[in-house]
């Protein structure tokens, strides 16, 4: 069942992996959301997808479609999205972990919207993080950690600030750096060409990393989700190093926190697919 399933697997490889082992739901929009987080039992055999009003593809579990936690007829613009989606379902045992359906939750936040956001205000709130950004936040001291934040995020910041033409910095200020407008109106305008759908999954991405420079650096695929997961978590890796850490609780949270960012960084690029895999398929 599901061959261009497993074909879209072997595609996505690790970030599909990566969203099956994460243990609980991180997108917190409203009371309904937070029930995603209760387990239930399997209710269906078969898991397909199809192709609806306006072009748009439905989830069907048996002959029952998949509704939003809303009520609305949960439907994906794509074809890939769609059959990753599906694979989350297929992928359920017994028990139906709704925790670890990343790709489902962010679907139904961008067809629900829950907090009732247009573009400019989800965009506002991504470039908020700018001003707080992980990589932009330096300490004075150990030198130790001085010298690490320098080696490892000064490279980033000079890919992005080369890479959109802009100007960010960094700063040891509790204040952080100054942002110049002319840097946020170029964020802006390119935040601008991604859809609802796509800002949806780049907001649940940085809010994970806590940075605008490291989501679009993985988003333009500058870096890896491991790549980009360790260097949000630089500082608490350093202080791990120096004084140790409990034996399964940073794996526990490394591999939660790839999960999540995983299936955003997906999501986004799902989201903003346009061609049906068959299509796809047949160029390769």
């Amino acid at each position: 069942m599901f061959r261009n399933i497993v074909t879209l697997q072997r595609q996505f490889g690790n970030a599909i992996s990566i969203c099956k082992m994460c243990p609980r739901q991180l997108v917190r929009c409203t009371s309904k959301y937070s029930t995603a987080s209760v387990e239930r039992k399997r209710f269906y055999q078969d898991v397909s997808i199809s192709q609806g009003e306006g072009g748009l593809f439905e989830i069907n579990l048996d002959r029952r479609k998949l509704k939003t936690p809303g009520g609305k007829l949960f439907t994906v613009p794509n074809e890939a999205l769609a059959i990753a989606v599906a694979t989350e379902w297929d992928a359920q045992r017994d028990t139906l972990k709704f925790y670890t359906m990343h790709l489902t939750t962010l679907c139904n936040t961008a067809l629900d919207n829950p907090t009732q956001r247009n573009k400019d205000q989800m965009i506002n709130a991504a470039l908020k993080f700018l001003e707080t950004d992980t990589i932009c936040y330096r300490v004075e001291d150990p030198p130790a950690l001085v010298e690490l934040q320098k080696n490892e995020w000064d490279p980033v910041l000079h890919w992005i600030e080369s890479r959109y033409n802009v100007t960010i910095g960094s700063s040891s200020s509790i204040l952080g750096p100054d942002i110049p407008e002319a840097t946020k109106d170029k964020f802006r305008q390119h935040l601008s060409s991604y859809s609802l759908w796509s800002l949806t999954g780049l907001e649940f991405v940085i809010t994970q990393l806590k940075s605008v420079v490291l989501s679009l650096g993985m988003i333009d695929r500058h870096l890896s989700v491991e790549q980009a997961v360790l260097l949000s978590r630089l500082e608490e890796e350093y202080q791990i190093q120096r004084w140790g850490n409990v034996e399964w609780a940073h794996d526990y949270d490394m591999y939660e926190l790839r999960a999540r960012t995983a299936a955003g960084a997906l999501f986004v690029q799902l989201s903003s697919e346009t061609s049906t895999v068959k299509r796809k398929l047949m160029q390769d």
